[in-house]
C-alpha cells in the first residue's frame, strides 16, 4: 500500500512520498485559476470547480477564495452555497450534503498530527473524513475538526469549534461546540430570534 492509499484509508501516511507533493502542486495551480478569475469571466467558475473538486452538485455555488490541499477529496451536494474564504484540509474526504449553507471564513480540517512529539518527528500525519448532512447551516468562522459528522438540518453558531459529532435538527454552538437546543416546528415562523415572518411564502 503506497502513501496515497494510506492517506485515503485514514491511516498514518507521509505527505511527501508517492506523488502527493505533485498532486498538491497541481491543486494549487487549479486554485490559482479559480481564485483569480476576473469578474467578467465568473461564468467559468462552475467548470473550474468541476475540474478541481471530487463532486459538484447542480446549482451549487462557491465564492472565492478557496483553499484546499487536493480538491478531489471534497464532494458538494446540490444547491450548496459557500461564502468567501473556505479552507479545507482535505487529506480525508469531506462530504457536504444538499442545500448546505456555509458562511465566510469557515475551516474544515480533516488533517492532524500525532500528539506525542516523538511520533510527530516521524513525519507521519493523518486525515479523518468529515461529513455534513443535508440542510445544514454553518455560521461564520466555524472550525470543524477531523472525524466530525454533523447531522441534517442542524445549525452551527458562528465562531464554534466543532470537535465531536453533532446530531440532526439542533442548534449547537461554542468552543467546544455543544448542543444548545432542538429545532422545533415553532422555529418555522421566525426569521431571526423572535422576529416573525411578515410574508407567507416561507
Amino acid at each position: 500500500m503506497d502513501q496515497k492509499e494510506r492517506m485515503l484509508k485514514n491511516l498514518p501516511y507521509k505527505a511527501w512520498l508517492d506523488g502527493l507533493t505533485e498532486e498538491r502542486r497541481a491543486c494549487q495551480e487549479k486554485l490559482w485559476a479559480f481564485n483569480n478569475l476576473p469578474p467578467e469571466r465568473w461564468d467559468e467558475r462552475p467548470a473550474l470547480l468541476k475540474e478541481l473538486l471530487g463532486g459538484l452538485g447542480e446549482r451549487s455555488k462557491l465564492l472565492p477564495p478557496l483553499r484546499c490541499d487536493y480538491g478531489y477529496n471534497i464532494f458538494l451536494g446540490e444547491d450548496v452555497e459557500i461564502n468567501y474564504n473556505l479552507t479545507v484540509l482535505d487529506v480525508g474526504r469531506v462530504r457536504i450534503g444538499d442545500r448546505v449553507l456555509i458562511a465566510p471564513n469557515v475551516s474544515i480540517y480533516t488533517a492532524g498530527h500525532p500528539i506525542h512529539p516523538q511520533s510527530r518527528r516521524s513525519g507521519y500525519e493523518y486525515g479523518i473524513d468529515v461529513s455534513i448532512g443535508d440542510d445544514v447551516w454553518i455560521g461564520g468562522s466555524v472550525t470543524i475538526l477531523p472525524g466530525v459528522h454533523i447531522g441534517s438540518g442542524t445549525v452551527i453558531g458562528g465562531g464554534s469549534v466543532v470537535t465531536k459529532d453533532i446530531p440532526p435538527m439542533v442548534v449547537a454552538a461554542g468552543n467546544p461546540c455543544r448542543v444548545l437546543r432542538p429545532i422545533t416546528e415553532e422555529d418555522r415562523d421566525y426569521y431571526f430570534q423572535r422576529r416573525p415572518f411578515d410574508v407567507t411564502d416561507y
